[in-house]
């Protein structure tokens, strides 16, 4: 036990680095300046100034996806705490850990609609899996503890806890316990060691599904040598893509938006889906198509660290609540009981072959390829880059034609959040300078975000930006040419000259608007000292990686 004698904020920040927090994103606010006077005090604590509290909450949340322990966040009251709610939803969906502190009006102020007064309980309840109002400055290492333990147990995801102002700034005398120890994760029992290699053993045509949280570079290498024992083919969830090595044979594809149309019936055709970590969330499983709910056709092995997502959506023949990255050891470690399956040898390489099919570059109107930018960005970078995105069609040729390597180089959100790709591509900087981050985005999704730009410059962070230029919101506007042919609204945007907006914040910029442009503009820019954004301009024909305008409007009549 450690005496602490001082004010709410102090106990608060006192709290955070005996937890180990490093860093703390956010907007200063009048309500937690007593905490931003104890951070610059000691300064062991980084605080993050970013330009708006949306892009604070992403680069929280892909901090926790990279460190696997909780990212956090300290929001103003009232529009600061709406300004994030894009982050926490993404943190919500894509089972991330992530702590989001809220000042709040002085505590006698509360229920009369004071200036920006929000409840946090009830504003937050619906997106975190605990949002709660500190009103005793004793109680905040209890809270905070219960906080990090809550955001990282079973299923992780995003806490919110309220910060009156004047609780912050009460003078408080209390014992700091030890840093509480890390709990144990569920490992699996024996006996379903047993039945999922029994299952496995048993099966003709095996599919691995794999995604989630709670994995690792490490838990990545243990099941591709145990897919390579068992001649079991590996596809990836929704935005995992980078869960396993996409150069391995037997890697099939992503499953979710712009997947390969071959995937749905090599999926359906499986007698056994082996799911480990995967929610089989509506977009893993194209909107509930690939298995039959609640009793798919095929046998399911379900791993998973909550109870709750077991039989949510699809009832499981082998349903494992554990940590995944304790189920892959356990399995590698009883991987000598495995089949290689000499029967399977054809099924593992008609998978196999889907795959490397559909990564074949594919030709688009207009004079810049995006399949050949994506495979000389790949052919550029290490196997360690990090490549974000957000929300838009364009995503779709990184889905496609990026091939990741190891695990945590792919940022994108499940939540489907538009402007997420270079607040993470900035977290990633900041969390490793010695790795390349690279964000891809829309011209839409880019202006969600865009003044984080400052944000990047303002630390001298090594971040690319490849910013695709179509004049559309080309996701909705292929949804409108499918549902209504050639009849766009509210779709067209009035772009601005992003050149012009990146060297204003100090980045190094440069145009492409023909393929062979592309590859010295980025040799520039990986060498620029600066920042560096680079926009590839595209006509509107080319409306997704897997077909044009005028292939959606034949569809569509």
């Amino acid at each position: 036990m450690v005496a602490f004698s001082g004010n709410g904020a102090g106990a608060l920040v006192t709290s955070l680095r005996r937890l180990g927090i490093r860093r703390i994103f956010g907007v200063p606010g009048e309500s937690f300046i007593s905490v931003l006077d104890d951070l610059g005090t000691a300064n062991d604590i980084e605080y993050v100034v970013t330009r708006q509290e949306g892009g604070a909450s992403f680069m929280a949340e892909a901090e926790g996806k990279l460190t696997g322990k909780p990212g956090v966040l300290m929001l103003a009251r009232g529009p600061g705490g709406a300004n994030a709610m894009a982050g926490l939803h993404a943190a919500l969906q894509d089972s991330t850990p992530l702590i989001a502190f809220v000042g709040l009006i002085p505590r006698g102020y509360s229920g009369r609609e004071a200036f920006q007064e929000i409840d946090v309980p009830k504003f937050f309840g619906g997106v975190a899996k605990w949002a709660v109002t500190v009103e005793d400055p004793a109680r905040l290492p209890e809270i905070i503890t219960r906080a990090y333990s809550m955001a990282c147990a079973g299923r992780p995801g995003p806490v919110v806890i309220g910060l009156p102002e004047d609780m912050l700034e009460q003078a408080v005398e209390l014992e700091l316990a030890d840093a509480a120890p890390a709990i144990p994760t569920a490992a699996p029992m024996a006996s379903q060691i047993d039945d999922v290699i029994a299952a496995l053993n048993k099966a003709e045509r095996p599919l691995a599904v794999v995604g989630g949280s709670l994995w690792s570079d490490d838990t990545r290498q243990q099941f591709e040598r145990i897919a390579s024992a068992a001649n079991l083919p590996v596809a990836t969830a929704f935005r995992c893509q980078d869960y396993c090595d996409n150069m391995m044979d037997g890697y099939v594809g992503h499953l979710g938006i712009g997947m390969d149309p071959a995937l749905k019936p090599l999926v359906q055709s499986a007698d056994l889906i082996f799911a480990v970590g995967a929610r089989l969330d509506e977009h893993t499983t194209a909107g509930y198509t690939l298995l039959h709910s609640p009793s798919p056709v095929q046998t399911l092995i379900h791993v998973h660290p909550s109870g709750e997502e077991l039989h949510k959506i699809y009832q499981a023949d082998v349903p494992v609540c554990c940590d995944p990255r304790a189920f892959v050891d356990a399995l590698e470690q009883a991987s000598h009981s495995l089949d290689a399956g000499a029967d399977r040898t054809d099924w593992h390489k008609r998978a196999g072959d889907v795959y490397r099919a559909f990564a074949q570059p594919k030709p688009i109107p207009g004079d810049v390829q995006l399949a050949d930018v994506i495979l000389a960005l790949r052919e550029a970078l290490p196997n360690n880059a990090v490549i974000s995105n957000g929300a838009g069609n364009y995503a779709g040729w990184v889905h496609r034609y990026f091939a990741f390597r190891q695990y945590r180089t792919q940022l994108a959100p499940t939540s489907g959040s538009m402007g997420y790709g270079l607040p993470a591509a900035i977290a990633a900087a900041i969390e490793d300078p010695s790795r390349q981050a690279v964000a891809v985005a829309g011209d839409g999704c880019l202006q969600m975000t865009i003044q984080e730009l400052a944000t990047a410059k303002a630390y001298n962070l090594p971040v690319l930006v490849l910013v695709v230029n179509n004049g559309s919101l080309g996701a909705i506007r292929m949804h409108q040419e499918r549902a209504y042919p050639e009849r766009v609204y509210a779709t067209d945007l009035a772009n601005p000259d992003f050149i012009a907006i990146a060297k204003a914040y100090g980045w190094h910029a440069a145009q492409v608007t023909r393929t062979d442009q592309f590859q010295p503009a980025l040799d520039d820019a990986l060498s620029s000292s600066d920042p560096a954004l680079i926009e590839l301009v595209v006509p509107i024909e080319a409306l997704t990686a897997g077909a044009s305008l005028t292939d959606i409007r034949a569809a569509a009549r």
